[in-house]
């Protein structure tokens, strides 16, 4: 898929949105959902899932990622990301998804996620712009 027939990122925000509606959320009710452009063009989609503990509970950021690297494996690049939510509050994504999408995110990828004045849309790199790096050697 070219840049010129990729999705917009109203499209990416509906379908975080739709994957909001699958939250699995019965401790807080917060119900998130994700959904990444992949550099192929490809779409994925996540929702978060609570757990008991809480501490365990995982973002909808981080469970699009997980299954688009199952889906498409470990050579996946981020072009875009959407993040919506089901109870109008902000929501960026966190610091540790954050620090997942980094391991694949694109630093001009754009990021739309909902703040206190409806969506803001930043880069990935203005989103962290100083994520934790280790180098394998």
């Amino acid at each position: 898929m070219t840049k010129a027939n990729q999705p917009p990122l109203e499209k990416l925000l509906e379908l975080a949105r739709q994957a909001a509606e699958h939250s699995y959320s019965p401790y807080s009710k917060f119900r998130v959902g994700a959904a990444l452009r992949l550099a192929s063009g490809e779409i994925v989609t996540g929702t978060n899932v609570e757990n008991a503990s809480l501490g365990l509970t995982i973002c909808a950021e981080r469970a699009a990622l997980v299954r688009a690297v199952t889906q498409f494996g470990p050579k996946i690049r981020i072009a875009a990301v959407a993040v919506a939510n089901l109870n109008g509050l902000p929501s960026p994504p966190c610091g540790a998804c954050r620090q997942m999408l980094a391991e694949f995110a694109s630093p001009e990828a754009p990021i739309a996620f909902p703040s206190a004045r409806g969506i803001k849309t930043m880069t990935f790199n203005q989103l962290l712009p100083v994520g934790f790096e280790f180098k394998l050697k």
